[in-house]
């Protein structure tokens, strides 16, 4: 008897204790603010090279509040706004792309959730507007649904679209997925379609394979490319790049520290 009456305040001891455990727990802070740098052999925007095939340094500042709205910084360094000059034209310089992003996440409920926002391309000190009438920067509305491990999203600009005259109104789906493989690894396999109002489509898609080694480093490999040649009839080219098919696929790699 004094055994079982032993064994029944050490479980309620047990219980207490657990309870005790759970109300100091600690609260959800009000916000996170994370900040993150890396290098890549080459900056792919929806498939097009953006640095030439040469490496871009790149990093952000992102700020969420525990409410769901949240606001972040990104830039690159980039080659395709100088190689747009034409030899004996007018020349253009724009040597940095800063992202200034917004929204709001939240879910549907357990298994969906979603993401709607803006993102202003900011191409600081630009002079495209030398080669083609209109400036570079570009402002986007985006919304994202994400369902177990993949997300659609589609994003809209309400301005021409990275300096391609008249392309006010031009689209972008993409779809990708986002598989923890285990150990570290993950896979993401991801396929978009670019329209540009009034010019063309075309398709790109890429599989990156990434290893998290904790304290925030990472690094990964991605295939990337686009149908633009065999869709448009042409390799994407630019005057200052040579005859680099600034489309095609190639393999990119990556590392980045995030704090």
């Amino acid at each position: 008897m004094e055994m079982k009456i032993a064994q029944k305040m050490a479980l309620a001891a047990l219980a207490l204790s657990g309870a005790a455990f759970a109300q100091t727990k600690a609260p959800e802070p009000d916000y996170t603010l994370s900040y993150n740098i890396g290098v890549v052999t080459d900056y792919r925007y929806r498939g097009i090279s953006q640095t030439a095939k040469e490496p871009a340094l790149q990093g952000g500042v992102d700020f969420a509040h525990k409410s769901g709205f949240y606001v972040g910084t990104w830039a690159s360094t980039i080659k395709w706004i100088k190689d747009s000059s034409i030899p004996g034209g007018p020349g253009a310089k724009g040597p940095v792309e800063i992202d200034i992003y917004g929204g709001y996440k939240g879910s549907i409920n357990d298994a969906l959730s979603y993401d709607v926002g803006g993102l202003q391309y900011w191409y600081a000190g630009n002079t495209y507007k030398n080669i083609t009438g209109t400036n570079a920067n570009t402002f986007e509305l985006y919304g994202a649904l994400t369902y177990s491990v993949a997300t659609l999203k589609y994003s809209h600009s309400v301005t021409d679209l990275f300096g391609t005259p008249d392309s006010k109104g031009s689209g972008y789906l993409d779809l990708s997925a986002a598989f923890d493989v285990g150990n570290g690894f993950s896979v993401t396999p991801h396929v978009g379609w670019q329209r540009i109002r009034h010019y063309t489509t075309y398709m790109d898609y890429s599989l990156t394979g990434a290893k998290d080694f904790g304290e925030g480093l990472s690094v990964s490999l991605a295939v990337v490319g686009t149908n633009w040649k065999s869709h448009v009839g042409f390799p994407y080219t630019l005057p200052g790049s040579g005859d680099k098919d600034l489309g095609k696929v190639g393999l990119v790699a990556g590392i980045k520290k995030t704090f």
